[in-house]
């Protein structure tokens, strides 16, 4: 009798310690970091989700963000400083392809009983090409600070964006890098 009771308690201790070793594997894996480093302008949500301090949401904002010259970017992208300064060790800036795989952006799914929105491809930038922000009706030149940053633009020749109607912006050069 004792015997089994004995047999039944290290089957039920085995089986805890089994529950929690699955359950730490799990954790483990969730806050694993990569092997190599994530190219920030390549890189898949998931493969940026795998980043300390990294979830979903950050992980849109990254892509969305991209092209980046440098880890110190992601603070354009508003991304926050702590998150930065962790993740810079583990992340590159590959080169930024000429043409973008794909000049289309998804758009967000429309809120209920709202029509869903189309945006227009944009072209990727070019020599002579502006930046034209569609809700200011402004263009911005290469150089230029919000340069295809905003979130509502395209790019376009300076004659198409002047036949429009857009008028250039009157701002600040980027600063120099040292």
């Amino acid at each position: 009798m004792k015997k089994k009771i004995l047999m039944g308690v290290t089957l039920i201790a085995l089986a805890i310690v089994v529950v929690f070793s699955v359950a730490l594997a799990k954790d483990a894996e969730k806050t694993a970091i990569p092997a190599g480093k994530v190219d920030l302008n390549a890189a898949s949500q998931k493969e940026l989700e795998a980043l300390p301090g990294v979830g979903s949401a950050t992980a849109k904002k990254i892509i969305a963000g991209r092209p980046y010259s440098s880890p110190a970017d992601l603070s354009k992208a508003g991304i926050p400083a702590k998150t930065v300064e962790k993740i810079t060790p583990l992340v590159s800036v590959g080169t930024v392809p000429a043409v973008a795989p794909s000049t289309t952006k998804a758009a967000p799914a429309p809120l209920k009983g709202q029509a869903p929105t189309v945006t227009a491809p944009t072209a990727p930038a070019g020599k002579g090409m502006v930046w034209v922000n569609k809700e200011t009706k402004i263009f911005h030149r290469e150089g230029d600070y919000w340069y295809g940053k905003t979130k509502k633009g395209e790019y376009m020749t300076e004659a198409d964006a002047v036949k429009a109607g857009y008028r250039e912006a009157k701002t600040k050069k980027k600063k120099e890098s040292k």
